[in-house]
């Protein structure tokens, strides 16, 4: 499968939608109208450094997204990048999309003079995980969570 990524567009919002709901699905997360209108509006934020690659089929159809963004790393005094959402439509897994979305997202990261990019997943996510260990580092750092309630 030859699959290609791309800047969402105001035509790809439904589908974004679409992929968007199925990634919230997996982890448990509703997902509100608000919500939705409010990560679609900061896709398009010129003077945001949150950013969204599209997934796209041979038929230019969407089939998976990431999101990810500049992060501060005060230990080393520069932005780092950080994977925050990262999901493939089932129907259209096992074809390499997420290969080529972490390829993508490396060279992204070196156009921004990130000299690395961290994410999260849950650890029940083998499938992913077996990909993830494919192209990065699996990192010794334990995360928490602090709610605010």
């Amino acid at each position: 499968m030859t699959v290609t990524l791309a800047s969402p567009q105001a035509v790809d919002q439904p589908e974004w939608i679409r992929l968007y709901r199925g990634y919230a699905d997996y982890y448990g997360v509703a997902m509100t109208e608000q919500t939705l209108d409010t990560v679609w509006g900061w896709i398009h934020l010129e003077d945001m450094a949150f950013y969204c690659r599209l997934a796209k089929n041979e038929d230019g159809q969407a089939i998976g997204l990431m999101h990810y963004r500049a992060m501060p790393s005060p230990l080393r005094g520069t932005y780092i990048g950080f994977l925050d959402d990262l999901y493939v439509d089932p129907a259209h897994r096992g074809g390499g999309a997420v290969d080529t979305m972490l390829d993508a997202l490396r060279e992204e990261a070196r156009g921004h003079g990130w000299p690395f990019v961290r994410w999260i997943t849950r650890e029940q996510n083998y499938r992913g995980r077996a990909v993830y260990d494919r192209h990065a580092t699996h990192s010794d750092w334990q995360t928490y969570q602090l709610d605010i309630q």
